[in-house]
């Protein structure tokens, strides 16, 4: 049971809005035509091509290397149909995106409330990879919920440590299978930014094993540490996170494929943490001029749900400096709002 503390959380808020639109496509009457998707999609790339600003992640060098004029953007509607414009096919890692299918995993195996009773379901207010922020926590343990989530690294490896398999290769299958299913086709992981990371993550490395050192993580920090990383540099493009992203607009059933990938009753709770949560420590400005449940990555790709609308997903390297692709952001934007993606924007009553 969760506490009534948590119930308050602007996670829980936004999972008991989010539920009455995540689970079905919304009627065909209001749905947009075709022109009007591809429209938008046009303009939005015509708008934020050319646009220099940002500049690739480097603290993992294989990600200074991805050519940075790469731009493409993908909507996926309820039927599955596909609408895209500019380079959808170049793979790039998933990144932090990877996270969001983690916690479905966890949630998955183990019931829809198990995140927010162990990590904790509410944004830190610090940057993704923090280690003040799991002191904060320890300070206030017993204090009630936790001020963690599974989409800043101590939560996501910690999220990773408890996916259920008694080997590393069982625990791997289990993540890379979830990704498969929700983006449709059988990806890979980059071996050259697997390699780069493991060689770069030591503060990943702390985390973990300060992870364990207060209980979250309950043994073998480093397989979750590694097997995080590898969920990370898994390939993907643009159709590839966009179809991940429309699996969870309409309710865990991949549209493209029709395959049921997640139960419809964790869908909200993860919309609800990626709103919080999704886009670091700018969630907050994003969710204000969106309202979109959204997961950004380092390797340039955003995902964002608008639940029973549509998933779409841009990927373009170069980032802010909260760790934000530009390009994505402004784009995702300007096509939600041409075409009503808001969930958090009711009609008034005539």
């Amino acid at each position: 049971m969760i506490n009534s503390r948590r119930m308050t959380t602007r996670a829980a808020w936004l999972s008991a809005i989010l539920v009455t639109t995540s689970v079905v496509a919304v009627p065909a009457a209001q749905a947009q035509a075709p022109a009007e998707i591809n429209a938008a999609l046009q303009a939005a790339y015509g708008k934020y091509k050319t646009l220099q600003a940002g500049k690739n992640a480097d603290y993992i060098p294989a990600l200074a290397k991805v050519d940075p004029n790469l731009f493409g953007i993908v909507l996926v509607t309820a039927d599955g149909t596909v609408y895209s414009v500019g380079d959808v096919t170049t793979e790039v890692s998933i990144q932090s995106i990877s996270k969001v299918f983690t916690m479905a995993q966890v949630m998955g195996e183990q019931g829809p409330d198990v995140i927010a009773n162990t990590i904790g379901v509410d944004a830190t207010g610090m940057r993704f990879n923090s280690i003040i922020a799991i002191e904060g926590v320890k300070a206030t343990a017993g204090a009630g919920a936790p001020e963690m989530n599974p989409l800043v690294n101590p939560g996501a490896i910690t999220a990773t440590s408890m996916v259920k398999g008694a080997t590393s290769n069982e625990v791997w299958a289990r993540i890379i299978g979830i990704e498969n299913d929700m983006a449709g086709r059988q990806l890979t992981v980059l071996q050259d930014v697997y390699q780069s990371e493991s060689d770069t993550n030591q503060r990943n490395q702390a985390i973990g094993a300060l992870m364990l050192a207060y209980g979250y993580i309950k043994s073998n920090w480093q397989q979750a540490v590694d097997l995080y990383t590898r969920q990370c540099s898994i390939g993907v493009n643009a159709k590839d996170l966009a179809t991940m992203a429309a699996t969870l607009a309409f309710g865990g059933r991949n549209p493209v494929t029709g395959k049921v990938v997640l139960d419809a009753k964790i869908v909200p709770g993860v919309l609800a943490v990626m709103a919080t949560a999704g886009l670091y420590d700018d969630s907050g400005k994003w969710l204000f001029r969106t309202g979109l449940p959204a997961k950004s990555g380092v390797g340039g790709g955003i995902i964002a749900v608008s639940p029973g609308k549509f998933g779409i997903a841009v990927i373009s390297p170069p980032l802010d400096d909260a760790g934000n692709s530009v390009r994505a952001q402004n784009a995702i934007a300007d096509i939600s709002k041409a075409l009503g993606g808001n969930p958090l924007a009711a009609k008034p009553r005539s």
